[in-house]
């Protein structure tokens, strides 16, 4: 299978698990953690002993795929060893004929009496055959839940918990996963005895063979830096990750336009979708497949050089497991993120965190992709005229030339401009958040910037502010705010005098109350007759 030394996770885990031991492994997605459990469950299993012995829980179907086929590699010398994954999206019938008869599907069936050892599966179809009683725990030694983290992201807690609760007392338990949170310590302290925690990521939770860098761009021109980073840097399979769904199919629709090998995959597709979609990203068909974080785990596909954000993440660990895809596996990849705004602390907090450090970088320039499309022409031709003959060729320029009265080198320039195109317009950079916040201050302090204002005249006489007239004598007060001279007030504050109030309060004067407020005065009282209020003598 061409291993040649372990991963720590495997030199570490493995031992701990020959020995029976439960372990809780913690390494970044691409470490090799499906063999560090895979490899003890094969060999704790009786060949000779036809039924359940293992079960591996996965988040998706297709990482549940994906770790089957790897366990078959691993035991194809361990004769009488039958693997078999389970999950939704197939008709259960068929796979209970194969749990009995140790088949795959529309192949003839053997023998009755074989049966299948080891099951990988997501937990909703487990828990569905444990129903059914198809699938039966009396022989199982060791269960493992394989990213761990992402199966309670989705929501399979309860599935989780009423598959550990059907396990015989005396069962080994592993639990692996790139991050730990507090929902996976709960698990492990009622379901596993005396569990060994291994961790191999003491500094960094991402991958150090990752080169990870953010780009400030604004939204508007998001999809512009991305095709700007992709015709840049060609990466021969990417993944392109969006916060919603609506926004992949806008991006996948966008990309197509512009003449991108691209596929959108998230979960308003069927089962029957998601399978062309990936077989096609695997086999080479499209080279960019977007996609959501919920539909992209459990992917699995060897040869992914660069992972884009094109949207930042909300949960710090979809990060982590975005960026897992690429690097896998001892090579190396890039992480390209975009951000706008108040994103900038998003990555700030990811940093904090992983304890990495995510560079921020500028886009390549018009002139930078020219000059990479240029050598990479330039590349092409040299391999071209290595293996060609191309006198004949040569001719039929020259007179080409000839004909139209140039010269070869501006024959030259005209093929490298048909498969250059124009120079793409440069994408401006958005400033720093800090620094946009600054200038917007400063913008608002400047007066003059804003608008004409009318001529204040001379500030030492004030003049006419504002359209004012002179205001006259400032010791007389004049007649500001409606008043008529100091110490007394104008009818604006309907007062006639100090101590003395309006009608407008209803009020005549001290002691004595008005009849707008239809109280009755002593002696008197209110009746009410004809739906009105009439004053009436006391007897």
């Amino acid at each position: 299978m061409g291993f040649e030394i372990m991963t720590p996770i495997q030199e570490q885990a493995i031992p701990l698990l020959l020995e029976g031991k439960d372990v809780i492994g913690q390494a970044q997605t691409g470490t090799g953690k499906t063999a560090a459990f895979a490899i003890p469950m094969i060999q704790g299993v009786d060949p000779q002993l036809k039924k359940p012995q293992g079960i591996i829980l996965c988040p998706t179907r297709e990482l549940a795929m994906q770790a089957a086929e790897e366990i078959r590699r691993l035991a194809k010398y361990m004769h009488g060893i039958k693997i078999l994954p389970v999950y939704g999206g197939q008709e259960i019938y068929k796979q209970i004929k194969n749990l009995k008869c140790g088949v795959e599907i529309g192949k003839q069936i053997r023998a009755l009496s074989q049966g299948v050892q080891i099951i990988v599966g997501t937990p909703g179809r487990v828990m569905d055959h444990l129903r059914r009683h198809t699938i039966k725990t009396t022989y199982v030694k060791m269960i493992v839940l394989d990213e761990a983290d992402e199966m309670l992201d989705m929501g399979f807690r309860e599935d989780i918990e009423t598959i550990l609760s059907d396990m015989p007392e005396e069962h080994q338990m592993a639990l692996f996963s790139a991050t730990m949170p507090q929902a996976i310590l709960d698990i492990t302290g009622t379901y596993q005895k005396n569990a060994v925690y291994v961790r191999v990521t003491p500094k960094e939770i991402t991958v150090a063979a990752i080169k990870q860098a953010y780009y400030r761009v604004a939204k508007k021109d998001k999809v512009a830096a991305l095709c700007r980073l992709i015709d840049y840097y060609r990466p021969s399979r990417s993944l392109i990750f969006c916060n919603t769904k609506r926004m992949v199919d806008e991006i996948t629709g966008t990309l197509k336009g512009k003449g991108y090998e691209t596929e959108g995959l998230h979960g308003d597709l069927t089962q029957y979708q998601r399978d062309t979609v990936m077989n096609l990203f695997r086999n080479g068909g499209c080279a960019i497949l977007i996609a959501t974080d919920v539909a992209a785990r459990g992917i699995d596909v060897s040869g992914v050089d660069a992972v884009f954000n094109f949207d930042v993440p909300e949960d710090i660990e979809y990060y982590v497991h975005r960026i897992g895809r690429t690097g896998r596996a001892g090579r190396k990849g890039r992480s390209f993120t975009l951000i706008s705004g108040r994103e900038i602390f998003k990555i700030r907090d990811i940093e904090k965190i992983c304890h990495t450090t995510i560079r921020e970088r500028s886009l390549p320039t018009a002139a930078d992709l020219t000059r990479v499309k240029s050598d990479r022409l330039f590349a092409q031709a040299g391999e071209i005229m290595e293996q060609k003959e191309l006198s004949e060729l040569k001719k039929s320029i020259e007179l080409a030339a000839e004909e139209k009265n140039c010269s070869v080198l501006d024959l030259a320039a005209a093929f490298m401009q048909m498969h250059l195109g124009d120079a793409p317009e440069e994408i401006e950079e958005e400033k720093p958040y800090f620094e946009r916040k600054r200038l917007g201050r400063r913008e608002k302090g400047r007066g003059g910037e804003r608008g004409a204002r009318p001529d204040r005249g001379n500030r030492d006489g004030r003049g006419d502010r504002f359209g004012r007239s002179d205001r006259g004598n400032r010791d007389g007060r004049g007649e500001r705010f409606g008043r008529s001279g100091k110490g007394e007030r104008n009818e604006h504050f309907a007062r006639t005098g100090k101590g003395e109030k309006t009608e407008k309060f209803g009020r005549l004067g001290k002691g004595e109350k008005a009849e707008k407020f239809g109280r009755p005065g002593k002696g008197e009282r209110l009746e009410l007759g004809g739906g009105f209020l009439r004053r009436k003598n006391k007897k």
